[in-house]
């Protein structure tokens, strides 16, 4: 660890000065690959090695490897700032991206030991929470440490669904998979709740005042947490009671960060229109406890639309913040924003749509994989050069 006052040069190529860098662009990247794949795997009924269902591969890498990549990212960042102590850089933070990717490409080695993929796999979760947890109990920024449980809670997840592949439990997959998505969702709100007003108020021109209600504050994150536990007991009816709760909360949360002036501004639309998938998730998900809709639509809401729409906007803005550059962007992420939007909604109305299946499974799988490409298009230069104003980060 270094201290933030600790003077360092940044050299030309600067992808592992802090965690942002590689954790994004890995996560782009890896996103456009496994989606791209996962389409062809759907429609010709192929499976991957090591991974016994097709879905399993899906839902476990788009979880574990893509979305807690960008989480790491971010938590790297951002415990950085709020410590004021660094983070991990330089070689170890190398180390551990290069562990996260071989994770990622470990199932397409042959003949790899099912038991060291899973190892390499499930190392991932611990090492992060250890990576963040020093610098905030140095720092005595306690407040801060919720997100290591979250990390263990991921590191459980995990473990399930690799008990299950190994052979070692049965049906424990399922239940590892709905963790690591819900966990995903608390994360979300957690984080969308401090920057999503901050970065509204302070990035549209002429200034946005962002309205938050002490009560919604206050209880939100209990909430969530309840709502977490309750879809592994056998309370239904209360299960669904928490989700419209939630459905309620978080879209009045919504409403008071809301002004018209924000569409002036897209790296402050994407989050808030992002982060509005995050009460229809909870809505959808209540009617299906229900049994009124599907239960795949409102874990895709959540996915989709909330974790697709809102990693992605929050990566451009934080790429832009973090490496010294204006806070503007141009047609092409603006394009990659509302390729991502209409795939989300494209995943979400999947079924009620007059267009086959699966040609709508296809175009909005290719809407997110073109998303995310024009992403790379534009930030991989980004992440991987110096800061503009000379500092290292």
């Amino acid at each position: 660890m270094i201290q933030l006052q600790e003077h360092r040069l940044p050299r030309r190529f600067s992808l592992f000065n802090l965690g942002f860098r590689p954790f994004f662009l890995g996560g782009a990247l890896v996103s456009a690959v496994l989606m791209t794949v996962w389409i062809l795997m759907y429609s010709n009924g192929l499976q991957p090695n090591y991974y016994s269902y097709g879905i399993y591969w899906h839902a476990h890498e788009m979880i574990y490897g893509f979305a807690l990549a960008i989480i790491a990212g971010f938590l790297l960042t951002a415990v950085r700032n709020w410590t004021n102590v660094q983070t991990l850089y330089s070689w170890p933070l190398a180390a551990l991206f290069l562990l996260w990717l071989f994770a990622r490409v470990s199932p397409l080695i042959p003949n790899l030991p099912a038991s060291l993929m899973a190892t390499i796999d499930l190392a991932f979760a611990p090492l992060l929470a250890i990576s963040i947890a020093w610098p905030i109990i140095c720092s005595g920024n306690y407040r801060n440490l919720v997100f290591v449980p979250l990390l263990t809670g991921f590191f459980i997840g995990n473990l399930l669904i690799h008990l299950q592949l190994l052979g070692v439990l049965e049906a424990t997959a399922d239940l590892g998979i709905r963790l690591g998505l819900f966990i995903v969702v608390v994360v979300i709100t957690i984080i969308g709740g401090r920057v999503i007003p901050f970065f509204s108020e302070r990035g549209v021109p002429g200034g946005v005042s962002c309205r938050k209600f002490a009560l919604i504050e206050k209880s939100i994150i209990p909430l969530s947490l309840v709502w977490l536990i309750l879809n592994f007991v056998e309370l239904n009816t209360l299960l669904a009671i928490v989700s419209f709760a939630l459905a309620a909360a978080n879209g009045l949360r919504t409403a008071g960060w809301f002004s018209l002036k924000i569409f002036s501004t897209p790296l402050v639309w994407i989050l808030q229109l992002g982060y509005s998938f995050i009460p229809l998730g909870y809505l959808l998900f209540g009617l299906s406890t229900l049994e009124i809709v599907s239960q795949s639509i409102a874990y895709h809401a959540f996915a989709a639309g909330g974790i697709g729409a809102l990693t992605l906007g929050m990566m451009a803005r934080v790429s832009l913040g973090h490496t010294g550059r204006p806070l503007a962007i141009g047609p092409v992420v603006i394009c990659a924003f509302v390729l991502m939007l209409l795939a989300a909604i494209l995943r979400i109305c999947i079924g009620f749509l007059p267009i086959p299946y699966l040609a709508t499974l296809h175009l909005s799988g290719s809407l997110w994989v073109f998303a995310w490409l024009l992403f790379l298009l534009h930030y991989t230069s980004i992440l991987i050069k110096p800061r503009l104003d000379g500092l290292y980060g």
